[in-house]
């Protein structure tokens, strides 16, 4: 991937990491478009920026997508990096009540959304110099919360899309995968503050630093999240599994004593 002067699409661009990556990539000197649901933040995330832009997109909705995509090309010709960013978390109890709608939700926009999306520009993104398409997945894809599960199976499902789509795209597309680990955001309820979290600012600046390597690393993989990608080759993933969802439990008893 170019460190420099590429044309980039951040799905997810107007909080969080797509917009900590967005603001990086612009500074950097690329062109960078964010997209997402809500027009205020990613009007936020772009303000002062001269080679930032913003489009509406529901990654949830097919025919948008499509839509959306058509627009991209015809504005950013030379769009030439995808960022598949986009996506939601939601703890399920499998031991109560359940209500699948939370499921399938993170499937349609942490899975389903990468996929018509990279649908819809991969003819595009194969005539490109410097093509690059990057996804965004997460340490739980390879050692799970149990308190996440769709959460968990979502971001392992992309990391094998990933690994496939390399392999189809390559000489052609490349095709890299972040893959962080908890990191101090809004994604879920206070996320933002929580104990063990990698500070969003500490992430964003290391994932630069890893993904402006020549070559481009397949997966860029910050310190924090290493023990986590290396868990089974290490022959550890029993170990970090209790370790890592004694810890939630731990964390989620604590937290709902406080609210007593």
């Amino acid at each position: 991937m170019k460190t420099s002067g590429n044309t980039i699409l951040i799905t997810g661009g107007g909080s969080g990491i797509g917009a900590a990556l967005a603001q990086r990539f612009a500074r950097r000197g690329d062109t960078v478009i964010v997209a997402g649901r809500r027009q205020a933040a990613l009007d936020e995330a772009i303000a002062g920026q001269d080679d930032m832009h913003a489009l509406t997109l529901d990654i949830d909705d097919a025919a948008a997508i499509k839509t959306f995509a058509a627009e991209v090309m015809e504005r950013f010709p030379a769009l030439n990096v995808v960022i598949h960013n986009a996506g939601i978390m939601r703890f399920e109890a499998i031991e109560g009540a359940r209500d699948l709608s939370d499921s399938e939700a993170q499937i349609t926009t942490n899975l389903l959304g990468p996929i018509r999306l990279t649908d819809a520009l991969v003819d595009h993104l194969k005539g490109q110099v410097d093509a690059a398409i990057v996804t965004v997945t997460s340490g739980l894809a390879f050692v799970p919360l149990v308190a996440a599960p769709t959460y968990s199976a979502t971001k392992a499902a992309v990391h094998s899309y990933t690994v496939s789509l390399r392999e189809a795209l390559k000489g052609q597309v490349e095709v890299i995968e972040i893959a962080p680990p908890g990191v101090r955001t809004d994604l879920t309820p206070g996320q933002a503050d929580r104990t063990g979290y990698l500070g969003l600012d500490d992430f964003a600046d290391e994932v630069m630093a890893l993904i402006s390597q020549e070559p481009t690393p397949p997966e860029i993989l910050v310190e924090r999240v290493r023990d986590f990608r290396n868990a089974e080759a290490d022959g550890a993933f029993a170990e970090r599994f209790k370790g890592m969802n004694d810890f939630a439990r731990a964390e989620r008893e604590k937290a709902d004593k406080a609210k007593t």
